[in-house]
């Protein structure tokens, strides 16, 4: 029998170590994994660069999976070729699924005081992080979110706030946490929701949301 071929798309600046603890039956699914590319500009169009992470698919109508960012891309993505499915977890499906402060930061356009700088080296600062949360903040960030060029955060932060999805697609997946702190379940309909799942729930949820891939990566028709 032929694999299904699943692509994933980690989040914002990070790396696909994110999807260390997935699991899915070897024998049906073969899984591959998207790094990140630097954008060409910092103004690159969404659309331009999703059709240069579209030529890093080699096989024909895959499934799509994005965490957080990774879920706008892919749905971006599933604009430029044939997919199977496209699931995202923890991110939006259009505009309206934005809190009203990301909104806002978009509308003042504050995101651009977003200290990349720091986030390019953040060793150089760890010893700011004080108190064992932000500790742990920071382990997880130099374990997890490894894209730290510039370029590419300020690139990211803009097009995602400025994302002119308007409408959401109707083949699209979206599997939600309901603790999720970055964007809120209160703002999103039609998900499969995850109890106490947060924003980096594919880490600490990883076998639940593995059940729920594997279910429906298998029951497509």
């Amino acid at each position: 029998m032929e694999k299904t071929h699943i692509y994933f798309v980690p989040g914002l600046a990070a790396n696909t170590k994110i999807f260390e603890h997935i699991q899915l039956p070897p024998d049906t699914f073969e899984l591959h994994f998207l790094d990140w590319i630097l954008p060409v500009s910092t103004t690159e169009p969404i659309e331009h660069y999703a059709k240069r992470m579209c030529e890093k698919i080699t096989h024909q109508n895959p499934i799509l999976i994005g965490v957080s960012f990774g879920g706008v891309m892919v749905q971006e993505m599933s604009k430029i070729i044939h997919t199977q499915r496209v699931i995202i977890i923890s991110s939006i499906k259009s505009r309206k699924e934005l809190p009203k402060r990301l909104k806002i930061a978009q509308k003042t356009r504050a995101y651009k005081l977003f200290p990349a700088k720091i986030a390019e080296n953040i060793e150089a600062y760890e010893h700011l992080f004080i108190g064992n949360y932000l500790k742990k903040r920071a382990e997880l960030y130099k374990m997890y979110l490894s894209v730290n060029n510039a370029n590419y955060l300020q690139w990211a932060i803009h097009t995602v706030l400025n994302w002119q999805q308007h409408k959401e697609l109707d083949y699209v997946l979206h599997i939600h946490g309901n603790k999720d702190e970055v964007f809120p379940i209160k703002h999103i309909k039609n998900v499969i929701e995850i109890n106490n799942g947060t924003h980096i729930m594919i880490l600490n949820k990883a076998k639940t949301i593995s059940k729920i891939l594997a279910k429906e990566c298998t029951c497509i028709v």
